[in-house]
């Protein structure tokens, strides 16, 4: 929508057609976009195919005459589902075009693709060392893992307290994860967003209207928000998690800092994260400073974080949240021509693995509020003699 919004500013004075085909969207009020023959589409791969699939006909032929087909996000729209949607607009398409991938990130199936083309393609590839800019503040936060929420918490409010007017963008590794920090710091009094693909398009939608606006302050999100989006004023970007790729912590960070401005980022550490962090200081060549915090404070939030975290995990389970990930697993066993109920069997065993999974995590959190309540009592015992 980013991308479409900018080029119906710019061609506004020569009257250019946009039309923007995208998923949560009302799919009547695209086919007639459609059928105004827009000078250019701009659309998510599902929701494209899905238009050309049920009514190939009409639909099929508008793109008769395509002359560029543009991919952005190559290394993503290559790989898992969106190659199979991506597969079926191409039988549309007419095979004289010209054809653009860009990319972050060069991933296997971009190199075999550049190695098989028939026609040797023009590759251009920027080998300017990768870094952060100058005017970003970059620390870490050494924290044990089980009370890792908590720090997070101490350490948002601290700084929304001090600077109330700023916003702050908390990446996580999931999206389940990401929706019970939203959970979480909501039930804490916060106002937050939530951003991932778990939600609906609307959702989405909203949830970065607000933030953009400044109605919400706090955002967290999956790396879906750590390409392409415009976002101009974020001042703290935060990783709840420490990246496996260092690409990763580099596209995230970059949400701050923007255009010659000032900004911050925070990395969370645990124990068996330090191994990571070294090899994000190796790629960025520089060492991230420790923000010291302080323990004894932490362990006042302790407790009702960890207790407000375990409501917001059993209320995901009674949502049966991620059934929307299981439906397009299936749909995609089907169209690599998997026996249906040997699908059906593979997803329940998922299903009940994630329960367990579940199950275990809220027993952890039981032990870990348990032996604080306990250490609570004891102080208390101690205090009052």
């Amino acid at each position: 929508m980013q991308i479409g919004d900018q080029f119906a500013a710019l061609g506004v004075s020569i009257g250019l057609k946009i039309g923007i085909i995208v998923g949560g969207k009302d799919r009547v009020a695209q086919s007639s976009d459609l059928a105004r023959r827009p000078h250019i589409v701009v659309a998510t791969p599902g929701r494209l195919a899905d238009h050309l699939e049920s009514d190939s006909e009409n639909t099929g032929k508008l793109f008769e005459k395509l002359r560029f087909l543009v991919l952005d996000e190559a290394d993503r729209l290559l790989d898992g589902q969106y190659s199979i949607e991506l597969k079926t607009i191409l039988t549309f398409l007419p095979k004289q075009r010209q054809t653009l991938l860009f990319s972050a990130t060069i991933t296997s199936a971009l190199s075999q693709l550049h190695q098989v083309s028939v026609k040797k393609p023009y590759f251009f590839e920027d080998k300017s060392e990768i870094a952060t800019v100058d005017k970003l503040e970059q620390k870490y936060v050494l924290c044990p893992c089980a009370v890792k929420d908590a720090y997070l918490v101490y350490v948002v409010k601290n700084f929304h307290e001090k600077h109330p007017e700023s916003l702050i963008l908390i990446f996580s590794h999931t999206c389940r994860e990401c929706q019970a920090l939203a959970i979480m710091f909501h039930g804490l009094g916060f106002k937050v967003g939530s951003l991932h693909s778990q939600i609906s398009q609307q959702e989405r939608t909203s949830s970065l209207t607000k933030f953009r606006s400044g109605r919400i302050k706090i955002l967290i999100c999956t790396d879906v928000a750590s390409r392409g989006l415009d976002i101009p004023h974020v001042d703290l970007v935060v990783n709840h998690n420490v990246p496996q790729n260092p690409k990763t912590y580099i596209h995230r960070v970059g949400r701050s800092a923007r255009a010659g401005r000032f900004g911050c980022a925070l990395l969370f550490v645990t124990q068996y994260d330090i191994y990571l962090l070294q090899e994000i200081e190796k790629i960025i060549k520089k060492k991230l400073d420790k923000l010291v915090v302080n323990d004894k404070k932490v362990t006042q939030y302790v407790t009702q974080v960890l207790v407000t975290k375990r409501e917001a995990e059993i209320k995901l389970d009674q949502q049966n949240f991620g059934e929307r990930k299981i439906i397009n697993k299936r749909k995609e066993m089907l169209i690599a021509g998997l026996d249906p109920d040997e699908v059906e069997r593979t997803l329940k065993m998922q299903r009940e693995q994630k329960k367990q999974t579940g199950k275990k995590r809220r027993k952890q959190l039981e032990k870990i509020i348990d032996k604080q309540k306990m250490k609570k009592e004891k102080e208390k015992i101690k205090s009052a003699r």
